[in-house]
């Protein structure tokens, strides 16, 4: 499973449109193909910055939605909204009672 996180910071006058382009699209964007889970959280001290967190089953179910028709609506329609580039990453969780001692 790939885990994504990407932050994104908004004008403070442009967050309510970027909450509404994410309420029209949250549940499509869970019915992609490998889409497992996706949830919006808000920075506690700045509350023009906010994450989506989404599971994928892999880097190119990941992918594939970003070559999607509704990609192509949702992220231009967002990305105008930037106050500040974005930050994007992808990660996989570690099990750490599977780790070698000397590494835990």
């Amino acid at each position: 499973m790939l885990i994504r996180i990407v932050r994104m910071t908004f004008t403070p006058e442009a967050v309510p449109e970027f909450l509404q382009i994410f309420r029209d699209s949250e549940l499509l964007i869970r019915q992609m193909p490998g889409c497992r889970f996706l949830e919006l959280w808000q920075d506690a001290e700045q509350p023009n910055v906010f994450c989506t967190h989404s599971h994928w089953d892999s880097a190119d179910a990941l992918n594939a939605y970003r070559g999607s028709e509704l990609f192509g609506q949702v992220w231009p329609a967002t990305k105008r909204l930037f106050a500040a580039a974005p930050v994007a990453f992808s990660v996989h969780r570690v099990d750490t009672d599977s780790l070698p001692m000397d590494m835990a």
